[in-house]
């Protein structure tokens, strides 16, 4: 385990902006962060978990450690018709998902090509086409950095709720997921409820789909949707769908039949941002070295040298625009350091 001073950012954020930390480590294993925090100073130093840097914008270096989760493998057992994959916490989620569809593993097909690690994912809880990453979690190994000892959490340990765990809440920067293990099965039940999925499908003529037909038209779906950060910066949906009250829903629908809308908790109905941003005129719009993407409005990128601060701002625009036209506050899905 090496600690490195004064290390670039531009290549571990998939908004691709140039950023330094003060230090850098690399975690293969719990024991590193045994290693790592054992020494006292790096036990009361500023820290940040950086896993695919999917989920993150960078608005100036930080001065702190990089702790960049790497920890490897992906092993699974057969319970009857339940299937257990465990997880480390630095796998590339896509391998995952690979893994899990080659071999007939249902429930995850859904939450294909996602970008991001597997230890960030019940962070954000994940999710896409009808299918959250709850649905599916069994239980997460997680290193506790007060006590130094594992602690593991089951489902309910972890207040999942729409884009939010007890992680991102009331433990916030507790705790480093160092594996994650999910509950998935040898029956495939379908979520075909996303329409696009539906659409997708016939046009394939496909009528009965597989694990592997369910998978291959929700990555063609993202694809087609959504920017490559490998060819243009992103972070994939900048904003979180926003929720509202049936009463308010109903008013928007007089006025807006085509109004994007999806369940939600009783008495709520959530709302597609994607489209309010849309509507605002913001699909496809460039500002400077930033802008939204062309075939999805949700989608903030990066041109080419924007800084995070440039696309921050741009945030703060979109918001206050919805905020102004629909009297609907978006909230931001990425984390802003």
């Amino acid at each position: 385990m090496q600690i490195i001073p004064n290390y670039p950012l531009a290549k571990l954020n998939s908004f691709g902006v140039a950023a330094d930390a003060a230090w850098y480590v690399d975690i293969n294993t719990e024991n590193d962060l045994r290693e790592l925090f054992s020494d006292e100073r790096w036990r009361n130093y500023p820290h940040l978990v950086l896993g695919g840097g999917s989920n993150m914008l960078f608005t100036s270096d930080f001065n702190g450690l990089i702790i960049h989760i790497k920890i490897p493998g992906i092993q699974h057992q057969i319970q009857g018709n339940d299937v257990f994959v465990s997880a480390g916490g630095g796998v590339v989620w896509n391998d995952l998902v690979n893994y899990c569809v080659d071999r007939g593993f249902a429930g995850i097909e859904n939450l294909s090509l996602i970008p991001g690690s597997v230890g960030a994912a019940p962070v954000q809880n994940i999710g896409a086409y009808g299918v959250e990453l709850c649905d599916i979690f069994h239980s997460c190994r997680a290193y506790d950095l007060s006590s130094g000892q594992i602690r593991i959490f089951n489902n309910e340990d972890c207040e999942f709720s729409y884009r939010d765990s007890v992680f991102k809440s009331g433990l916030i920067g507790l705790y480093i997921i160092t594996e994650v293990k999910f509950k998935l099965s040898k029956i495939f039940k379908p979520a075909l409820n996303y329409g696009a999925i539906g659409d997708e499908l016939s046009k394939r003529g496909i009528t009965k789909p597989d694990i592997k037909d369910l998978s291959e038209v929700v990555s063609h779906i993202r694809v087609s949707k959504l920017p490559d950060p490998a060819t243009i910066g992103n972070a994939g949906s900048f904003f979180k769908n926003p929720v509202i009250s049936e009463t308010k829903f109903l008013e928007l629908k007089i006025q807006f039949p085509d109004i994007v809308h999806f369940p939600a908790t009783e008495g709520h109905t959530k709302i597609s941002a994607g489209w309010l941003i849309e509507q605002c005129g913001w699909k496809g719009k460039v500002v400077g070295n930033t802008g939204t993407w062309k075939n999805q409005a949700l989608v903030l990128v990066n041109h080419g040298h924007a800084t995070g601060k440039e696309i921050f701002k741009l945030s703060e625009s979109i918001i206050a625009s919805v905020n102004s036209f629909f009297s609907i506050f978006l909230e931001r899905e990425v984390n802003i350091i």
